[in-house]
C-alpha cells in the first residue's frame, strides 16, 4: 500500500506563506514597543497596545473569515487577506503619532487573522486524511521557526540599521507571504464558491461547535505559553542568565523539530489521547525545572522539555479541532480554534503581568506547573471523557 504524499508543492507553498506571516508578526512584536517608547515617548501601556490592538482585530476577524471561507472559497479569502496584510505593511513608514500606528495595527491584524485562518483551512484540505496529525505538525512548525527567527531579525534590524530598515524588512517578508500564497493551486472543488444557503451571522456560522471544547483547552494552556513569551527573558536576567536568554526559544525549537517526525505519526496512528498525557506531563515538568533553574543547563533543559511538551500539544489541538468538524466547516473550525487560542494569549499577557507584579518570576513559573496539570483535567472532562476516540486512519476509511 503506497503512502499518501504529504510534501507537495502546494503544501510547501502554504507552509512558507504561513511562515512569512508569522515572521512578520514576531519581527514587529518585539520591536514596535521599543519604537513607540523611543520615537513617540509613549507610556509602557500605550506601547503594549501595539500588540493588544493587533491581536484583538485578528480575533474579531477570524470568525467572519471562517464564514467567508465557506461562502467565497479558500483561495479568494487567502489572497484578499494577504493583499490587506502586505498593504498594511507599507503604511508603517508614514505615521507621525502613536494613534496612526494603532490604526495600522488594527488593519494589519485583520489581514493576519483572515490569512492565518485561511492558511490553516487550506492546509487541512491539502494534507491526506491518514497523515493529518503528521502534516499539521509540520505546518505548525513554520510558526515555531518564525517565533525563533522573528525576534532575532527584528532586534538586529532596529538596533543596527534603524526603523526604516526594520519596516523595509517587514514589507519584504509580507510580500513573500503574498507571493507564496499566489503560487498555491487548490483542487478544482476547493476553488468553487459555496452557496450562501445559511443565514448570515448566526452563531453557528461564526463558530464551529465541535471545535469549541478542544479550543478551550488550548486557550487555557496558552495562558502559560504567554507567560513564557512575555517574561522568560526578564526571568533569565533576574537569575543572572541573561547571556543564555536568547537561546531559550532556539533550544525550544530544536527539540520541537526533533520530536515532530515521531509525534505527528503517533497522533495519526493512535489518536490524541496517547499524545496528550505524556506531553502535558513534559510541559508541567518543564515549567517546574524552569522555576528552579539555577544555571544554564537547567534553564535550557526546561526549554527542551517545554519544546517537546507544548510544542507537540499545540498542533495536536488544532488537528483535533479540524478533524472533529465536517469537511465543509473546516474553515470555521480553524477560525474557532485560533480565535480562542489567541484570546488565551492576549488574556494571559494581561493576567500574568498582574500576577508577576505580586511575586517573583520563579514563583510564577512554579505555580504554572500546577496550572498545566489542571489543563490535563480540563482535557479529560472536555474531550477524553465525552467521546471514544477513533483513530484518524479509521476515520479516513469511513470518509
Amino acid at each position: 500500500m503506497t503512502k499518501s504524499k504529504l510534501w507537495t508543492k502546494d503544501f510547501i507553498s502554504v507552509s512558507l506563506s504561513n511562515f512569512f506571516l508569522f515572521l512578520t508578526f514576531y519581527i514587529l512584536l518585539v520591536t514596535l514597543p521599543i519604537y513607540a517608547l523611543k520615537e513617540f515617548h509613549s507610556s509602557a501601556s500605550q506601547a503594549g497596545l501595539m500588540t493588544t490592538i493587533f491581536l484583538l482585530s485578528a480575533i474579531i476577524s477570524r470568525p467572519l473569515s471562517g464564514q467567508w471561507l465557506e461562502r467565497v472559497g479558500n483561495k479568494k479569502v487567502m489572497l484578499t487577506a494577504l493583499i490587506i496584510f502586505a498593504g498594511a505593511s507599507i503604511f508603517y513608514f508614514f505615521p507621525k503619532s502613536i494613534t496612526g500606528f494603532l490604526v495600522i495595527r488594527l488593519l494589519h491584524g485583520v489581514g493576519f487573522g483572515m490569512a492565518t485562518t485561511a492558511a490553516g483551512t487550506i492546509v487541512a484540505d491539502l494534507i491526506p486524511t491518514a497523515r493529518r496529525g503528521e502534516g499539521m505538525g509540520y505546518f505548525v512548525m513554520s510558526t515555531n521557526l518564525a517565533m525563533v527567527l522573528g525576534p532575532f531579525v527584528g532586534l538586529l534590524a532596529i538596533q543596527q540599521w534603524g526603523a526604516k530598515w526594520l519596516f523595509t524588512v517587514t514589507l519584504v517578508v509580507a510580500i513573500g507571504a503574498l507571493l507564496t500564497g499566489f503560487s498555491i493551486k487548490l483542487p478544482k472543488k476547493e476553488q468553487q464558491s459555496q452557496p450562501a444557503a445559511q443565514p448570515a451571522f448566526s452563531a453557528r456560522n461564526l463558530f464551529e461547535p465541535s471545535a469549541v471544547s478542544i479550543s478551550i483547552v488550548g486557550g487555557f494552556l496558552a495562558i502559560v505559553y504567554s507567560a513564557l513569551l512575555s517574561f522568560v527573558s526578564v526571568y533569565a536576567t533576574e537569575i543572572h542568565l541573561a547571556n543564555v536568554a536568547s537561546l531559550f526559544f532556539v533550544v525550544y525549537a530544536i527539540f520541537l523539530l526533533l520530536a515532530r517526525p515521531f509525534t505527528g505519526k503517533w497522533l495519526d496512528q493512535y489518536g490524541a489521547n496517547v499524545i496528550f498525557y505524556p506531553c502535558i506531563i513534559l510541559f508541567a515538568i518543564g515549567m517546574f525545572v524552569l522555576s528552579k533553574a539555577n544555571g544554564s543547563f537547567t534553564f535550557l533543559l526546561s526549554a527542551a522539555l517545554i519544546g517537546i511538551g507544548w510544542g507537540t500539544l499545540f498542533p495536536t489541538f488544532q488537528t483535533v479541532a479540524i478533524q472533529d468538524a465536517e469537511p465543509k466547516r473546516r474553515g470555521l473550525a480553524t477560525a474557532t480554534f485560533l480565535s480562542i487560542y489567541d484570546t488565551g494569549i492576549a488574556l494571559g499577557s494581561f493576567l500574568v503581568g498582574l500576577v508577576a507584579a505580586k511575586m517573583s518570576y520563579s514563583s510564577l513559573y512554579f505555580l504554572c506547573t500546577f496550572y498545566v496539570l489542571i489543563g490535563a483535567a480540563l482535557y479529560y472532562f472536555f474531550h477524553h471523557s465525552k467521546k471514544r476516540e477513533t483513530s484518524p486512519k479509521l476515520k479516513s476509511q469511513e470518509q
